[in-house]
């Protein structure tokens, strides 16, 4: 794709779509899963469309906009604002005030972005537009809609969500919804369900299980990242390259290792070795997990709040650096097996009993599969998305904490996970060095060669 792509972008004031009728008025809280500090910030979507000329003559902003007010009949808490009570509790007052919604047109092709549209993507500042004032967690909308109509009679749908209300599944089932309604749909497939106190804390709380997720880690060597340094690159993993690195794998972990755990792995060792730690610091890998299914009961068809954990996996730079692959799939492996019914509700009852904390951020590397969410397939009258998902890599205002895995079909054809990744330039042209080598590494289990960085430290 074009990263240097510069374009012209007019965007019209801002409106609030409301509810397209009454809706109640209704106090409604989160639940204590859902407004953690590590939430309490906006999620990033982008689609790009295709002109379809079955569409001809309709305007894809003015039906995203009747679309959107239909669908808040059914979700009209998005049409609502947050409020933080006491003990940081966090609920929505079910005001009908409305979504915020941009128009918007620019001065480009579909075609002139690329061939592999991926993130970065060029003047992103320009197809979610800031509103001023209106990204605060609590007071604010909760919902941005942006639709840019583009030159050659595509459009560009974007999104911004405050991730307290919901995760990517959650966000799914609304925005399938949204599209539903402007396909002429009376109601949504799958009705919404509220139900946030399902997953609040026990009476009385207890912290049961070791959650090394949210210890507090002060930051005695600065190594959170700079903010005005940073490199953003994509990076394609199909079949050859899980292969090569399933290769690297003991036996036992050869045929059972998820490709989400390989790459993981793979990505963690090498994002380690690019920013050149101490080799005796201690690095965490939060997967973030849905676990939906883990709920015993399991959670109602329909609920749409946050219902994913973080389980982390953790070791010194030292040990991940020097031991062969299957070290990082391993401890992957064990951090997603340890989520249970019962280790989330031990996170519910951390959450109270430790004033909502946020998860690790120092020395820790998030990473989220939402190849499987769905965003690929919205389809709001004018056919699949030619891309859908993740605008950016990051979490909130920390940059180069977190990564998407995505579902990609690159320009030869081949499908598979694009990862954007975010790094201090120079740690990125290290990362990108270590990933190759990995890549084209041996069919081997042994130790690997100790890196500069841990060499320069004997």
């Amino acid at each position: 794709m074009d990263t240097s792509l510069k374009f012209d972008v007019k965007i019209a004031d801002p409106v609030l779509v409301p509810p397209a009728k009454p809706t109640p008025y209704e106090l409604k809280p989160l639940s204590d899963i859902d407004d953690q500090d590590g939430f309490r910030f906006q999620i990033p979507v982008i689609q790009f469309y295709r002109r379809n000329p079955a569409m001809d003559g309709r305007d894809p902003a003015a039906v995203m906009k009747d679309a959107l007010a239909k669908a808040l009949v059914f979700y009209y808490p998005f049409a609502g604002r947050l409020r933080e009570g006491p003990n940081r509790k966090l609920t929505v007052e079910c005001t009908g005030e409305g979504v915020l919604f941009v128009e918007a047109d620019a001065d480009v092709t579909l075609e002139e972005f690329g061939d592999a549209l991926q993130p970065p993507f060029p003047c992103f500042e320009k197809l979610l537009y800031e509103v001023p004032a209106s990204g605060e967690v609590t007071n604010c909308p909760l919902l941005l809609f942006q639709v840019t109509r583009l030159r050659c009679g595509g459009f560009i749908w974007a999104v911004r969500l405050n991730h307290t209300m919901s995760d990517a599944s959650g966000l799914m089932q609304f925005l399938t919804a949204v599209c539903e309604m402007a396909k002429g749909a009376a109601a949504p497939s799958v009705l919404p369900v509220w139900e946030r106190h399902l997953l609040n804390a026990r009476n009385p709380p207890a912290v049961t299980r070791v959650h090394r997720e949210y210890e507090d880690v002060p930051d005695t060597k600065n190594t959170l990242m700079p903010l005005d340094d940073m490199a953003h690159k994509s990076f394609f993993f199909g079949a050859r390259e899980v292969q090569a690195l399933r290769r690297q794998l003991p036996p036992h972990l050869r045929d059972a290792a998820t490709s989400f755990e390989i790459i993981t792995g793979c990505l963690w060792r090498c994002r380690t070795i690019a920013l050149q730690p101490d080799p005796e610091e201690v690095f965490r890998l939060l997967c973030i997990f849905n676990a939906r299914s883990k709920y015993q009961p399991q959670l109602p068809q329909g609920y749409y709040g946050n219902a994913f954990s973080l389980p982390a996996a953790v070791s010194t730079a030292a040990k991940l650096s020097i031991n062969p692959l299957g070290y990082a799939v391993e401890l992957v492996r064990k951090a997603k097996a340890d989520v249970t019914d019962e280790y989330m509700r031990s996170v519910a009852d951390l959450m109270v009993l430790k004033g909502r904390p946020h998860f690790t951020v120092v020395r820790a590397f998030v990473v989220s599969d939402i190849r499987k969410a769905g965003f690929s397939e919205l389809d709001l009258g004018w056919g699949m998305p030619v891309y859908g998902g993740a605008a950016k890599g990051g979490v909130g205002a920390i940059p180069g904490v977190a990564s998407f895995f995505m579902k990609f079909k690159n320009k030869h054809g081949e499908e598979g996970a694009v990862i954007p990744v975010c790094l201090p330039s120079p740690a990125m042209v290290i990362f990108e060095q270590e990933v190759k080598k990995m890549l084209d590494g041996p069919s081997s289990n042994l130790k690997q060669p100790a890196p500069a960085f841990i060499l320069s430290a004997l």
